[in-house]
């Protein structure tokens, strides 16, 4: 198993490189079979280095739960900004948010500052050296400490509690 992990550092990647690889090229002769199973396991091998260890995820039925209403928000947000550009009663109130993080761990930051800018009218825009905060754009914001708070509860905690618990 441990000669396994040496030649097949992430099987996981290799499996998806292999039939991602399958599809864009629509075959499976031999040839391609073997074009693509060279690529799966060496573009792992000589990218590992620069991979940082994957955290395990501590509770997957809350992760499962997470992708789902993250999934809901990027479609009530898609909703609210087409209605908004299609339908304007009001001008948008756009803004910058410096949102302060209580996770500490940079692979959840990073999860975090994308799942914010997957939701149509928010922009992860800048992280902090330091990992102290967010810089967030948004495109019509009504109440700062509200968006903060809805962040805090909708993405930051549930992403904490998947991660670091």
């Amino acid at each position: 198993m441990r000669a396994m992990g040496r030649f097949l550092p992430t099987p996981t990647l290799s499996l998806v490189l292999l039939v991602v690889w399958l599809l864009m090229v629509r075959s499976i002769q031999p040839g391609q079979l073997l074009l693509g199973t060279f690529l799966a396991v060496g573009i792992p091998l000589l990218t590992k280095g620069f991979w940082e260890p994957l955290p395990r995820v501590k509770h997957p039925i809350k992760l499962a739960w997470f992708v789902i209403v993250v999934m809901w928000d990027i479609v009530k947000a898609n909703v609210h900004v087409s209605l908004l550009i299609l339908l304007p009663r009001r001008e948008p109130h756009p803004g910058f948010v410096e949102y302060p993080l209580e996770v500490k761990d940079r692979l959840v930051i990073m999860l975090l500052a994308n799942t914010i800018t997957m939701t149509p009218g928010t922009v992860s825009t800048n992280i902090r050296l330091d990992g102290s905060s967010l810089l967030i754009h948004v495109l019509d914001m009504d109440e700062e400490q509200e968006l903060v708070r809805e962040i805090r509860e909708r993405y930051e905690r549930p992403l904490k509690e998947i991660f670091e618990c």
